[in-house]
């Protein structure tokens, strides 16, 4: 929420007083304390006057911002030349006889957030904010509507009571300061008095320091040597009793059996406490190795299904349930380590659940992905909440001895989330259930940044529309390959203003992605050239940063503009709609079942109710061919069982032809996919669709995001025609 409180004009001396006297208003209407009154008056004060000694004028806009916690935004902007040694002043290197930049970085370290923005021959915006205190609740919009009332009725000092006022500020300021170095003095005295105590005192930490590492090392060391050993008699003892069990040397007495049971059982709980605790001790050593890979979410999720099955075997009154996942990106980390943390709450989960269910789910949050295990089983009471996560620790509940553990899955959940940049959580009520939540980046955040950026090498894919990205950031730009990898778009990379002016000599880019600030750089000059220049004018540009400077951006030329983080869909959409919103929309669905096209018809008309899209049909693969050649969709939805022609050798066919090679395809089936063929398909189609889809709101989520990943516009508005 942003809410304008105030606007003024700087035209003469006397508003710069004004200003500050307003914003002193504000800051105390607003629960601000004379401290913090006094540190924005002072701030806003110097970057007022600077707008007015050095540009003649310019405009102060007061604002609140945000709900919770809200902060109190100033923005002053003038139209002068601009600041040309901006860069030098922020980092206190700009010397000047009459001081001109000291007011910039005092005000800088008066306020919570601090942005200037100079370009030359522009102007130059600055943006200040304070966070309202703690102890001060949220204004609602009645509170935030009298404030603006009081301020039209509210008239301002004259400027010489504000003067009389900042001198007696200055005044408290000068006698506060002194007494505080009547304290320092005093506490000097002391510390000079302690100071050989406390030396002492530090030289013998260091040595229980280093006897304390010698002996967790140690420790680590032994439950290293010590778990390696014990595994090779315990993984004697578990093949010896599958040879008894299996009856290889004669049958087995039922009291015999019994028996080997029981030590069958002793012996995988003991394998099961040596496998954590050698888990546990390779993590606290800072020996565990990270291994990345890219993977799915449902792919996780049917994995773990299939391999926790055999724990429900034992309790038939539990339904163990993985929720589908939407909108979820591929995540770039140590899948073993995330499924190994899952497994762990899982499997918690199951032993101390007696009936009801446990569900297992992903939603995304930013820039990570929130994996949570709910039960409804005997929940942990709120001051054990903590306990559980400690080693070896086990809650007692009546439970307990029907299931046991080690008492080190959760603890060791906790570090290899740690590990992988996340954390995890639980919020659990006695007698209703728990739930166990991991935060795990979508990309591992300790990705290897090269200090110098590298030549880049771009290979070209003349099936898929080249995007320019202009980011110098190494995992964000990770991020966008991953958003696009599947669609119609490649990406190529440029992570200086040099690469992107090689970029555009080698090729045409359907649409140009830019971050406005560069290391050591701005892209304003770039974005600037592409809109002056005729042969990229026509290219759309699409800016996305953290600052939100939509108005700027547009006024230099920019086609869109999106604030950062962003997700996977909106970049696609943006994308879809920047360089498809001329274009007819044509889909051709190829499928031999009349049925089955029927029911995608309807999906589409729920999907896309205002959008005009013409939907061509094919109940053979000579017919979805010859239509694709002559009419060019934008898209194909192909069956894989059909008679005459199967789904695999139309797709054959298609990407052979020149024609319809670039053409995106959507896999539409009902035919149950091995792990390769899936990612076969996968690499030469946008997306893999299931019609046995139990959800009706699952199924149109999942076509939704194939045709955005397929280029079409799915927004009314967004389409022009001619």
């Amino acid at each position: 929420m942003s809410t304008v409180l105030l606007t003024l004009e700087i035209r003469y001396e006397q508003d710069v007083v004004l200003t500050r006297q307003r914003v002193r208003q504000i800051a105390a209407l607003i629960g601000f304390d004379a401290q913090d009154q006094t540190r924005i008056a002072t701030a806003v004060s110097e970057m007022a006057r600077n707008a007015f000694q050095y540009t003649g004028g310019g405009r102060v806009e007061f604002r609140l911002e945000g709900q919770s916690p809200q902060s109190f935004l100033i923005i002053i902007r003038d139209q002068g030349q601009g600041i040309p040694q901006l860069e030098d002043v922020l980092q206190g290197r700009y010397q000047s006889e009459t001081g001109a930049g000291r007011g910039i970085v005092g005000a800088r370290q008066l306020m919570d957030q601090f942005q200037i923005e100079s370009l030359p021959g522009r102007g130059t915006t600055v943006v200040l904010a304070k966070q309202l205190p703690r102890q001060v609740a949220a204004l609602n919009s009645q509170q935030i509507t009298n404030i603006v009332n009081e301020l039209v009725q509210r008239s301002p000092q004259n400027p010489y009571e504000e003067v009389q006022q900042q001198n007696q500020e200055l005044l408290q300021a000068l006698a506060e300061l002194r007494k505080r170095e009547e304290q320092l003095t005093q506490l000097n005295r002391e510390l000079e008095d302690t100071n050989r105590g406390v030396v002492a005192l530090y030289t013998e930490l260091d040595e229980k320091a280093d006897s304390l590492k010698r002996a967790n090392e140690l420790k680590t060391r032994f439950l290293s040597n010590m778990s390696h050993e014990f595994r090779t008699p315990l993984n004697s003892i578990m093949s010896l009793t599958r040879l008894l069990m299996d009856r290889t040397d004669g049958d087995l007495t039922s009291e015999q059996e019994k028996q080997v049971t029981f030590i069958r059982k002793s012996a995988a709980g003991l394998s099961d406490l040596v496998n954590d605790l050698l888990d546990l001790a390779k993590v606290e050593a800072g020996k565990t190795a990270v291994h990345l890979s890219t993977f799915e979410v449902d792919e996780l999720f049917a994995t773990l299904r299939g391999m926790l099955r055999p724990l429900l075997e034992h309790n038939s009154s539990v339904s163990l349930i993985f929720e589908e996942p939407i909108d979820i990106p591929a995540i770039h980390s140590d899948e073993g380590k995330v499924a190994q943390i899952l497994r762990n709450f899982i499997s918690n989960a199951l032993k101390y659940t007696e009936q009801g269910e446990v569900r297992v789910s992903a939603v995304r949050a930013g820039d990570r992905v929130v994996l949570s295990v709910a039960d409804t089983g005997i929940g942990i009471s709120p001051q054990d909440l903590e306990r559980i996560f400690e080693d070896f620790i086990q809650i007692e509940s009546h439970l307990q001895k029907r299931v046991k553990g080690t008492g080190l899955g959760l603890p060791l959940s906790r570090k290899l989330a740690e590990l992988l940049g996340g954390d995890v959580a639980v919020t659990s009520t006695p007698g209703i259930g728990s739930t166990f939540s991991a935060t795990i980046p979508l990309v591992y955040p300790h990705l290897p940044e090269g200090v110098p950026i590298a030549q880049p090498d771009w290979q070209f894919d003349p099936q898929r529309s080249p995007v320019l990205v202009v980011e110098d950031h190494a995992e964000t730009l990770f991020t966008y390959e991953k958003y696009l990898e599947g669609s119609t778009y490649q990406l190529i990379p440029a992570r200086t203003l040099e690469h992107a002016s090689q970029a555009l000599a080698q090729v045409q880019p359907v649409a140009i992605v830019l971050d406005i600030l560069l290391e050591g750089e701005n892209t304003w000059s770039l974005l600037t050239q592409l809109k002056q220049d005729p042969a990229t004018r026509s290219i759309p540009v699409l800016v996305m940063s953290v600052v939100d400077n939509e108005k700027q951006t547009r006024n230099l030329g920019a086609d869109a503009f999106l604030v950062k983080p962003v997700d996977r869909l909106s970049l696609l959409k943006q994308l879809n709609m920047l360089i498809n919103q001329n274009q007819q929309q044509k889909l051709l669905l190829i499928d031999d079942d009349l049925v089955a096209r029927y029911l995608l018809k309807q999906q589409l008309s729920q999907l896309l109710p205002h959008i005009p899209l013409s939907i061509l049909e094919a109940s053979n693969g000579y017919e979805g061919i010859r239509l694709a050649q002559s009419e060019q969709p934008q898209a194909i939805v192909l069956d894989l069982v059909m008679p005459e022609m199967s789904g695999i050798e139309v797709l054959d066919q298609l990407k052979q032809q020149p024609a319809t090679s670039s053409i995106p395809v959507i896999i539409n089936t009902s035919q149950l996919l091995e792990a390769e063929e899936s990612q076969i398909l996968a690499e030469r189609t946008v997306a893999i669709l299931s019609k046995e889809n139990s959800s009706a709101e699952v199924a149109i989520a999942k076509l939704q995001e194939a045709l955005i990943k397929a280029g079409l516009v799915l927004e009314a508005g967004e389409i022009e025609h001619g």
